[in-house]
């Protein structure tokens, strides 16, 4: 099944890029989520490529945020497609049944629609604001996740859900007891001077809950 621990990458030039996802990898990490907004077609491409040989080398999971085209040419595990970008169910048909898919989500109505169109996991958030993502969503909170996972238990959907958006470590345990099925953080580990400390203890945190 997926790995419950995502890492959106970041940083303003490609090696910025792999410094932060090389690190991320080294330490225990294994889903990258390839995340460069405004960078020209050949430097998302030259560090996509790059990306996908240290996954390989790591065994861990690739996906590309956005960009479908990009996700097909360099044979990536999937992409990662937002409320406004290219609908799922044209992703599918292009990139075909065998890779991953995931949608961004902020209401119950959001995640079934993307399941609907074919969605393999849902990125739920945010959970409180984050200076990561423009025109954010309204934020969830804590009682916005719980509300939105215990209608999802009731009409028995089981698709997984990761909460995203701001996230903190001292915010796992809660994030996690209402059901979600993973986080996908982005800051936390980028920012982190601990890395190898902080993915451990994140990856504890995620599955003792599956353990227990």
């Amino acid at each position: 099944m997926y790995k419950r621990l995502q890492y959106i990458s970041q940083g303003n030039s490609i090696d910025e890029q792999l410094h932060n996802i090389r690190e991320t990898l080294e330490q225990g990490c294994q889903w990258i989520q390839l995340r460069f907004k405004n960078a020209t077609s050949e430097d998302i491409f030259t560090l996509a490529e790059a990306v996908k040989t240290l996954c390989q080398e790591h065994q861990a999971t690739f996906i590309i945020n956005d960009n479908v085209p990009l996700a097909q040419k360099i044979d990536a595990d999937g992409v990662h497609l937002g409320l406004k970008d290219m609908k799922i169910a044209n992703a599918r048909e292009i990139l075909g049944k065998n890779k991953i898919i995931g949608g961004t989500a902020n209401t119950l109505e959001d995640i079934k629609k993307q399941i609907n169109q074919g969605a393999d996991y849902i990125g739920l958030g945010p959970f409180r604001f984050t200076k990561t993502k423009e025109n954010l969503s309204p934020i969830l909170g804590l009682e916005g996740y719980q509300n939105i996972l215990d209608q999802l238990k009731l009409q028995g959907i089981e698709t997984p859900v990761y909460a995203i958006g701001g996230i903190q470590f001292e915010d796992v345990s809660a994030i996690i007891q209402t059901g979600v099925y993973g986080i996908a953080v982005s800051g936390l580990i980028t920012q982190s001077d601990y890395k190898n400390e902080l993915i451990t203890a994140l990856n504890e945190k995620l599955y003792e809950s599956v353990i227990i």
